[in-house]
């Protein structure tokens, strides 16, 4: 049987988000770059802008085109709206343990001290300026919501429910409720904060200098790629909504799979100047490397590109549903037909080729090995975060079938089984959540 008819006979399970949404969303951004050179909009207030132009779009195709309103996974039923009196309650209930929620993340931003220093500032503004907005706007929110939900206790009602002494509440929902704002908190105060930087790199950029010189293209695409990926991220965290199905199913409960995450990012972030798994001692990058053989740096810059684009790209078809640490419907699509975890894979090649750790200023075989050493357990700290991604996914029946299915016709899967002389793993044999 050709590999074509294979396909067909066994083909792969669906994504739960379709290719228009991102690819309208990269139009949006796009789109407002080029508006923006054109002005020379290119402050902070004009990235957040950014994110709208490439967000709205998304939203829009998703309700008009794939209509994700509409789907079970929502929760809702548009068909028989509940009466304002018979929600209002439950409604009350709910916004006391929202309430509490964004107090405790609140108090967490004014205690922690990295809040208030460097990037981190301009999330600080922007959360301060738009909570009384969203303090407000959250009653009639839920409210009308609740009219629609066929279960409207959900995590947020039970730490209500707690906190008021209604019977009822589960403390299972309410860690879930907690873990999931947890996620949302921490990753969307770093996103904000990464925001304005590359977006003003890359509207300030004079490209007419930037094509004189093959490394000056390399790095302003990757830079360009980055924007792109930062732009998605901080819109799959806003957009954490039921009507757009975009919610947050379940946040990872185990303690492994926080810490192969929080381990990447500040304050926590290991990798650092003076972090433990810092690679970079006495390191050049590629350019340094190759200054003077053009072609060499051409091809060498266009590879580097390549994988920033793939892992770009792994962001861009996750549409509005973007999030570290959590099941948000699973993607089989773009780059997850080739492997479970594409971004993964593409930034650590990314980080082997462009530092070249092995190679360095000092002359020093021992600087070299060291610098190895370090960014190969780097490398170890994202295939960590695989696994232990994978085993919270394993939960969803869906992920199973698309990591039954990967194993039997995944690339990359097939190609590390044919390296290393094993056979692809069966369904049967997939980790299972309770191992």
């Amino acid at each position: 049987m050709s590999s074509a008819s294979h396909l067909a006979a066994d083909p792969c399970p669906p994504s739960a988000v379709s290719h228009g949404a991102g690819l309208i969303g990269l139009a949006g951004l796009i789109g407002w770059v080029l508006l923006a050179r054109h002005f020379g909009w290119n402050g902070p207030n004009a990235a957040l802008a950014c994110c709208i132009a490439t967000g709205l779009p998304m939203v829009l195709w998703s309700v008009l085109i794939d209509k994700v309103h509409l789907r079970p996974s929502t929760g809702l039923d548009w068909s028989r709206p509940a009466p304002v009196k018979d929600v209002i309650d439950t409604s009350l209930i709910k916004l006391t343990g929202l309430w509490l929620t964004w107090a405790g993340i609140a108090a967490i931003y004014a205690t922690a001290r990295w809040y208030w220093t460097g990037n981190y500032q301009f999330s600080m503004r922007v959360f301060i300026f738009v909570a009384p907005v969203l303090f407000f706007l959250s009653i009639p929110y839920v409210i009308w919501l609740d009219r629609y939900l066929k279960q409207p206790h959900d995590g947020a009602w039970h730490l209500g429910a707690m906190i008021s002494g209604q019977p009822g509440w589960d403390r299972t929902a309410i860690f879930h409720h907690l873990r999931a704002w947890a996620v949302k908190g921490f990753f969307l105060a770093f996103m904000l904060s990464i925001v304005p930087g590359g977006y003003a790199d890359i509207i300030n950029a004079n490209i007419s200098e930037i094509a004189t010189n093959p490394v000056w293209i390399a790095n302003w695409l990757i830079i360009a790629m980055f924007v792109v990926d930062v732009q998605f991220a901080t819109v799959g965290y806003v957009l954490t909504l039921k009507p757009l199905d975009s919610h947050i199913r379940t946040a990872n409960p185990y303690m492994a799979g926080w810490a192969a995450a929080l381990i990447c990012y500040p304050p926590f972030i290991m990798m650092g100047d003076n972090g433990p798994l810092n690679y970079h001692v006495n390191t050049a990058d590629w350019a340094y490397w190759f200054e003077g053989n053009t072609a060499l740096l051409a091809i060498w810059g266009a590879w580097l590109v390549l994988l920033t684009a793939i892992y770009a790209w792994a962001t861009v078809v996750f549409g509005i549903r973007f999030s570290n640490l959590t099941h948000r419907g699973i993607l089989t699509h773009g780059p997850y037909r080739w492997t479970k975890h594409p971004a993964y894979l593409s930034k650590n090649a990314y980080w082997w080729f462009a530092t070249m750790p092995f190679v360095v200023t000092s002359g020093s075989w021992v600087d070299g090995l060291r610098n190895g050493a370090l960014l190969a357990c780097v490398s170890a700290v994202y295939y960590w975060r695989a696994r232990t991604e994978e085993r919270h996914l394993m939960a969803d029946p869906d992920y199973v079938a698309y990591a039954a299915w990967m194993d039997r016709h995944g690339h990359v899967p097939r190609l590390i089984a044919r390296l290393t002389g094993k056979r692809a793993a069966a369904a049967e044999s997939l980790p299972h959540p309770a191992e």
